[in-house]
């Protein structure tokens, strides 16, 4: 047996120069001093390991090592730490359901998913220790039922929401800028109500509002009343947005002529509730500008005509007398007209020179007048 597995041990280094410089064993494989050239998880190690060591190598773990990790379903330890993770996916070790210790301290981590630890239901250890988390939600350490260890040293927390259901034996909460305000109440209620032990109290301080003082996170004094009133005052304010945002969505997804049936199965004709002022709007445009034409249509031959009618000024009565004489001068500058038409001219003249005032105040134009009859 020992002579079988010495041989497929040598095969698989001589075939996979990679993993050359890892220690493997039936139980454990160790690729802590692989000189960082590992940035993927490699796909040729034993897969029926129970401890997987990748510390001080370039995982990020991606998509490719999630599933990789996947295969390992006996693992119990996984040491991932010092490597250049930033982010923890959701469903990251999701098939590693034995998993008791997790270590990915000191790893650049700056975000955690809210479903990153899913499937760990066997988890007891959780090291998140040295990264750069500055916010953490309080149903990350959901899954984890079994969970009595939770390291978040230096990190950049400054408040942490936990429920009251959430059970552990010691947590480690040292180097981390806590403000000690009404954000940290809910934190500061469960270290006292419970009985975890949280490593370096006295080093666990308040960042604010005083960091001369050193008062921990655990005894600091913190407006309980106060804190009370602005929570209610913020739940209210959230629900009333809650009830608007509703309300704009309902109307947003009001019934349409697509999704309403009448009694006959046919589709009605309903414009969108949601957008009424749109088509009102629109109804009184179109109502508006059709009446707008009907009324230019039928004024606009009027306007005409009262503008081309009008194309003389009021005159006065030496305005008139003036005008007499000018007319019988020019008249007199026409030429002579023959015998055998004395009399239409005559009676011409005659016509002409007969003035009639009118009530309107105008006089009347001779100078058209004469040439009128002229065409005539």
């Amino acid at each position: 047996m020992t002579l079988s597995w010495l041989v497929i041990w040598a095969g698989t280094l001589f075939l996979n120069p990679v993993i050359a410089d890892c220690n493997i064993t039936s139980q454990a494989v160790t690729c802590e001093e692989s000189g960082k050239n590992l940035s993927n998880i490699p796909t040729n190690l034993f897969q029926n390991v129970t401890k997987l060591s990748l510390k001080n190598n370039k995982i990020t773990l991606q998509d490719s090592d999630k599933k990789i990790l996947q295969l390992f379903i006996n693992l119990t330890e996984l040491y991932l730490n010092k490597n250049m993770i930033t982010v923890l996916y959701n469903n990251s070790f999701c098939n590693l359901t034995n998993l008791a210790i997790l270590d990915v301290s000191n790893s650049h981590i700056s975000t955690v998913h809210e479903a990153a630890f899913a499937g760990l239901h066997q988890l007891s250890v959780l090291n998140l220790a040295y990264n750069s988390i500055a916010q953490l939600d309080a149903d990350v350490f959901l899954p984890l039922k079994h969970l009595t260890v939770l390291n978040l040293q230096n990190n950049f927390l400054k408040y942490f929401n936990i429920k009251p259901s959430f059970k552990l034996i010691k947590i480690v909460l040292a180097g981390n800028p806590w403000t000690c305000s009404c954000d940290l109440l809910d934190l500061q209620i469960w270290l006292t109500a419970s009985n975890v032990t949280m490593e370096n109290e006295n080093s666990t301080t308040c960042t604010l509002p005083n960091s001369e003082e050193k008062i921990s996170i655990k005894t600091a004094v913190i407006q309980t009343a106060k804190c009370k009133i602005a929570k209610a005052t913020l739940e209210k304010t959230l629900n009333s947005t809650s009830a608007v945002k509703h309300r704009s969505s309902a109307l947003l997804t009001a019934p349409t002529p697509n999704n309403i049936t009448g009694s006959n199965g046919t589709h009605a004709e309903l414009p969108l509730i949601g957008k009424s002022w749109t088509f009102l709007g629109g109804v009184l445009g179109f109502v508006l500008s059709t009446t707008l034409l009907i009324f230019t249509a039928i004024k606009c031959p009027t306007w005409y005509h009262y503008l081309i009618s009008y194309s003389h000024r009021r005159l006065e009565e030496n305005d008139s007398e003036m005008f007499e004489q000018e007319f019988s001068a020019d008249s007199s500058s026409f030429p002579a007209v023959s015998d055998t038409n004395n009399e239409d001219p005559t009676v011409t003249l005659e016509k002409i020179h007969t003035f009639v005032p009118e009530d309107d105040g105008f006089i009347e134009d001779k100078y058209i007048d004469y040439y009128v009859t002229e065409e005539r």
